[in-house]
This record gives structure tokens, sequence and C-alpha cells, in this order.
């Protein structure tokens, strides 16, 4: 399971130093300086921890969970296991928390994802596309072929595709603001002041959401669907749902799915060109949530949209219409030509 984003900031990228520095001594000050933030940064994120780990609310326990994950050295008591144990347990606990369990495991033990919390999900959300794909990589990596194949078959027939990235990111953007950020902790090049720091926290945390490995998805639907037609037919059913998905990722693909799947020379120009207006989109996102570091009002919109709710798509579309930006891409505009400049 991975926890990636797109377009998520993070802490790294935000911090990193200026690439101008006048003498080595400039340079020398600007780091010590950079390093003093990051430190004041994570004291602060964990006194968000230490405030909401005492709630009694799925949601704010969520969100300290997911605060902990990233943290060196967190304590027993206030680590992404303790709070996502936690969060379980409340009265008011749904999927999204389950999903978050999902990444309550150890890589080295070869026991991602947690599987507790697959076979929970499984009970949850049944009608979730995104429930079946984990437990298709699942299958695919212990080498179930049948279960595999109906998990691909479960996953075609859902009802929609939600990583619950959108709750996270709401549960943590409510969370960001139970304390107001020290001085130390802002930018002293920025005006965004506080709801800088709000938005690099809230933002930066919902990356420690797992999501599927949509590779593997998309490695079985191009291995099988040559040979079979009923994977074939599975595979273009789960790539329409994916297109409405609740991330970009999923979205791309479900184009990819219509792209190489689809017989329609007609349906694969649209697939590509929906693609690019998806890179278009995302990398305009990214632009957004950059500007935002330094221009408060920007960084309060992005949090604004955070705490409304919905899914990472929906937020990225609001976030382009509400900056004047069209979703779709100039013409004559290539993903290549924006990475290049």
């Amino acid at each position: 399971m991975r926890g990636r984003r797109l377009f998520v900031l993070t802490l790294a990228c935000v911090l990193s130093a200026s690439a101008v520095a006048a003498t080595p001594q400039a340079a020398s000050d600007a780091a010590k300086s950079t390093q003093a933030r990051q430190n004041a940064l994570v004291a602060f994120q964990n006194d968000l921890i230490h405030v909401l780990a005492p709630s009694g609310d799925a949601d704010r326990l969520l969100a300290a969970a997911l605060m902990a994950r990233p943290l060196p050295n967190p304590s027993k008591l206030n680590s992404f296991h303790a709070m996502i144990e936690r969060a379980s347990r409340a009265d008011n606990a749904g999927p999204a928390v389950t999903w978050a369990r999902l990444a309550d495991c150890s890589p080295d033990t070869q026991s991602c994802p947690n599987s507790d919390a697959v076979t929970q999900l499984v009970q949850q959300a049944p009608d979730n596309a995104a429930v079946w794909l984990v437990k298709l990589s699942q299958d695919v990596g212990t080498l179930k072929k049948d279960d595999a194949r109906q998990d691909l078959a479960k996953a075609a027939s859902a009802k929609l595709y939600d990583d619950y990235s959108g709750a996270a990111l709401k549960a943590l953007a409510n969370a960001a603001t139970v304390l107001p950020p020290p001085n130390a902790t802002l930018d002293p090049n920025s005006d965004a002041g506080a709801n800088g720091v709000q938005m690099l926290i809230a933002f930066g945390s919902a990356a420690g959401m797992p999501q599927p490995a949509l590779r593997d998805t998309a490695t079985y639907c191009e291995a099988q669907a040559p040979k079979d037609s009923s994977v074939k037919n599975d595979c273009l059913k789960l790539g329409q749902l994916l297109e409405w998905g609740s991330s970009p990722l999923a979205r791309s693909l479900g184009l990819h799915l219509r792209e190489v799947l689809n017989a329609d020379a007609s349906q694969q120009e649209d697939a590509r060109n929906a693609r690019r207006n998806l890179v278009w989109q995302v990398q305009n996102f990214a632009e957004l949530s950059l500007r935002a570091q330094t221009d408060k009002a920007q960084a309060q919109h992005l949090l604004a949209l955070a705490r409304s709710g919905g899914t990472q798509m929906s937020l990225v579309l609001a976030a382009l219409h509400d900056a004047g930006l069209p979703t779709d891409a100039p013409t004559d505009w290539q993903p290549h030509k924006a990475e290049n400049e």
C-alpha cells in the first residue's frame, strides 16, 4: 500500500532551501533557519496530536493517526498504530478509518496491507471498487488466480470508487485548527501565516492515507484481457467506473484501460485526450497549492474546500473553477512542454 499523491504538498518541498545564496555564511544561516522551522513544525504537529488524542471522535482520532504516521520516533501512546486502533473503536468509526488501518502493518514482515482491515472493508463497503482492487492486488501477490478473477468481477460491478482521501483531508483540515501555530512555525518569507501552516499539515498528512496498488490492476487486465473476453469486458466496465473515481490516479487508470482495451479508435483517442486534460488539471492544482504556501487567501480557500468534504477529484476541479482556470487543456498544450518550462 502506498500513501503518495500526485499533488499533495510535502514538508520537504515546502522547506527546501533557496537555490540562490550570496555567501557560504548566508547559505549556512538559511539552512539553520530552515532546520529550526522544520523542528518547530514537527513539535507543533506533536502538540496537535496530544490535543486530539483524548477525543472519542473517530474523525479527530483519524486525523491524529495520520499526523503521527510520518513523525520520527513517536511515543507508543500517540503512534499511528495507537491512534488508528482507538479510532476504529469509536462509535462513529466508518470505512474511512478501516481504510487507514490498511497501512497499520509492517512492510518488513510482508504483512501489508493489514489483512484484518481488508476483511472488515469487504463487509463495510462491498459496493466500493477500491476495496476489491486492494483485495485483487493481495490475491495476485499470493497467486490466488480464481480469487483475483472474482475480485475483478466484484470491482467491475461496484457502485463507486472511493479511496477515502477526501474524508481524511476533511478530518485533517478541521483538526489542524485546534491550536494556533507558534510563531516559530511560520515562514518569514510568506504572508500565508497560520493558514499556510495549517494547510501544510493537513495536505501533507493526507499523504498518509493508503491507496490500492493500481498498477497491479493495470497489469492484470493487460495480461488477461487478450486471453479472456469476459476479463476484457470486466476491465472495460471497471475502467468506466474508475473514470468517475475519487482520485486523479483512479481516473488515470480508468482512462488507460479504455485506451488500451477498447477496440474503437475514436474511444482510444478520446481517452488519450481526457488523460491529457487530467494531467493539465493536476499540474495546475499543484501550482495553486504551491501558491498557497505564500498566499493567505489561497491557503484559506483550499482549506475551506477541504473542510467542505467531497473527494480529491472534486477538490481539484473546484479549486480550478474558483481560480478561473479551465479544466480542459489548450489545444496546443502537451504535458512534456509544461515539465520543461
